[in-house]
């Protein structure tokens, strides 16, 4: 071999060899470099309905909010507390897909032709007593016989509730004086103006015994089981976006099992959503949440009882406000709970 050949093929090599190191390197590169990071999927917008004024008793909520919980689920919620706001009806028009509500609300509904559909129970034990001072000797619901009994008005749970213990005392509602007075029972107990009043369990007991007032009550759970307050949506939805009712069902659950085993972490979560907590009297809203897990704590969580959504039709019968039965099949449904 000349010089000249010897010289070609030496480079030769040398291009070989640096070509074969530079497909090393970029191999070395292309593989230490970060994967094409997929784009979130933009989470989906769902404004609740709730009912009431921003409250402890809303805790679960929030915590399924500040742990991540919704947006796990891919929703953003944005609460609504008009209370103006007729939580069935727009649930029925599918002018949103979710709403909080009690049994009775769903029945009613139904009754009237919305497809509203109870998905998720949240309250195992309907929320409502009727209390009085002890002076009253109101023992029994046979006991509230000539009385005249303060109420927010002749509608929601307050009244529903009054009706079921008047019913389970043989009474009837002509039987006693209602007296629809707001949302001012506490007041009104206090200041005699009314005998008995109409309240939430978790709430205006607890701050009138903080008052220093010794109550008899009478709690609607301890004399029939009722369906009380809970996740709805509609028909519409559940058969076009199951997915979507499960994962919203999934979020509440893990809110409300997270505040049942840390309440002092739940409280303060709270805190940021209720603006009035800070200036409240701290002893009595954290008994309002104590005696609002009592009713939520159960050992299967969302399920709904066929038996209480039978008790509450034969309650709305007998008060009137249902003229026949419905088929209670299609007003709730434990298909979304884990």
């Amino acid at each position: 071999m000349n010089k000249i050949s010897r010289h070609t093929s030496h480079v030769s090599r040398l291009t070989s060899n640096f070509s074969l190191l530079m497909f090393s390197v970029l191999l070395l590169l292309s593989s230490c470099s970060p994967a094409p990071t997929a784009t979130p999927e933009p989470l989906t917008h769902i404004r609740l309905p709730l009912g009431y004024i921003p409250n402890v008793q809303f805790a679960p909520l929030y915590v399924a909010v500040e742990k991540g919980y919704f947006a796990e689920a891919g929703i953003e919620v944005e609460f609504d507390y008009s209370m103006e706001t007729d939580i069935t009806a727009l649930v029925g028009a599918d002018n949103i897909q979710f709403g909080v509500v009690s049994g009775e609300q769903v029945l009613l509904a139904r009754a009237q032709g919305l497809p509203v559909v109870y998905v998720m129970a949240w309250y195992q034990q309907y929320p409502v007593s009727i209390v009085a001072k002890a002076d009253q000797k109101i023992q029994s619901p046979a006991d509230l016989r000539g009385k005249t009994i303060g109420l927010p008005g002749m509608y929601g749970a307050n009244y529903i509730g009054l009706r079921a213990l008047l019913h389970a005392g043989g009474l009837a509602e002509s039987d006693v004086t209602l007296d629809p007075i707001g949302y001012t029972q506490v007041e009104s107990l206090a200041t005699g103006h009314d005998q008995a009043v109409s309240v939430y369990t978790a709430n205006e007991p607890v701050q009138l015994r903080a008052k220093g007032y010794e109550l008899t009550e009478l709690r609607v759970a301890d004399y029939i089981q009722l369906a009380s307050n809970g996740l709805i949506s509609n028909e519409k939805t559940i058969a076009e976006n199951p997915d979507l009712v499960r994962r919203m069902a999934s979020a509440i659950l893990h809110g409300i099992a997270d505040t049942i085993a840390n309440p002092e972490e739940a409280y303060t979560i709270s805190g940021k959503y209720v603006e009035s907590l800070a200036q409240a009297d701290q002893t009595v809203q954290k008994q309002v949440l104590t005696a609002s897990i009592g009713l939520w704590t159960t050992a299967r969580p969302g399920y709904s009882d066929p038996q209480a959504w039978e008790n509450m039709q034969a309650v709305l019968l007998e008060m009137g406000l249902l003229s026949k039965p419905l088929d209670l099949t299609k007003a709730f449904t434990n298909e979304f709970i884990p």
